[in-house]
């Protein structure tokens, strides 16, 4: 990416080679900086993900001037402000990847970013890692790139179900005509399911999903417990069987597991592989009130 970015700048990369004319406009008037580059010093930043229903709250909870907090309660979802608060000077952005919609991400000068995360910590929030992450992002419908953006399967955001964030009015984007070809023959989508039943396996990315008939549908991307311990994830799926209350099986560890025997020739006492019962869901959850 800073390779790319910095060479459309400076006019040594083409943006498309097939219209050699579109070139990056203001280049002049762009500033390009690396934020992890120590010698930007104070100005170099690193994220905080402060996330749900209380984080406004312990975000506040920070002294700060009444103009600064105002402001912050203000933001509306995706806006950003520079703001002063427990003695540090962040860029608060409303966002996050987790599905909730009161949530922040802090971003702050790396060598305060431990007593940041240590204040918030005193002031009630829970610390968690990536893997909570990700399965909040998977409960709410929302794609990693790697699963259900780009990875083995070349997933387009009209294949991960967010297509209406790719403007084809526009007159020119990198990657504009791929994406109208692939969206001529698109018979997929990326939709969420969840497992009928507590207490199996988990599956994994690459597992197969099959109807009734045995017939392979679709593909497992992403997969986590959910809310209410439930087995619930993502998977490519036929447009033909991505309907909500779908009824589907799946194979799980099936990328991981090689039957011993052919099927006709299992006697009692063999082990194989049996798929369980999955339902699709919406592509994204009824919002909680």
């Amino acid at each position: 990416d800073w390779v790319w970015v910095n060479g459309l700048h400076r006019g040594e990369l083409l943006a498309d080679p097939a219209r050699p004319c579109v070139t990056l406009p203001g280049r002049d008037d762009v500033t390009i900086r690396d934020l992890r580059d120590p010698a930007l010093g104070a100005a170099r930043r690193v994220d905080i993900a402060l996330q749900g229903p209380k984080s406004r709250d312990i975000l506040l909870s920070l002294h700060g001037d009444d103009a600064t907090k105002a402001r912050i309660k203000a933001l509306p979802w995706a806006g950003v402000t520079r703001a002063t608060l427990g003695g540090y000077d962040l860029v608060v952005a409303r966002t996050g990847y987790t599905g909730e919609r009161i949530a922040f991400e802090l971003f702050i000068d790396p060598d305060q970013a431990p007593a940041l995360f240590k204040d918030l910590v005193e002031s009630g929030a829970t610390p968690i890692g990536l893997a909570a992450r990700d399965s909040l992002r998977t409960e709410a419908g929302l794609p990693l790139y790697g699963h259900e953006l780009a990875g083995g399967l070349n997933l387009t955001p009209a294949d991960a179900g967010f297509g209406g964030y790719v403007k084809t009015w526009k007159p020119f984007f990198v990657g504009k005509a791929a994406f109208l070809a692939r969206e001529l023959k698109r018979d997929a989508v990326v939709t969420r399911f969840r497992l009928d039943s507590k207490g199996v396996r988990a599956p994994h990315p690459g597992d197969p999903l099959v109807d009734a008939r045995g017939r392979v549908v679709g593909t497992v991307t992403s997969c986590s417990i959910d809310s209410e311990g439930y087995q619930l994830g993502q998977a490519y799926i036929k447009l033909t069987h991505a309907d909500e209350g779908t009824p589907l099986f799946v194979f799980q560890g099936a990328a991981s597991t090689t039957l011993k025997k052919p099927l006709g020739e299992l006697a009692i006492g063999d082990k194989t592989l049996v798929p369980n019962a999955v339902t699709v869901l919406s592509r994204f959850p009824t919002r909680r009130k």
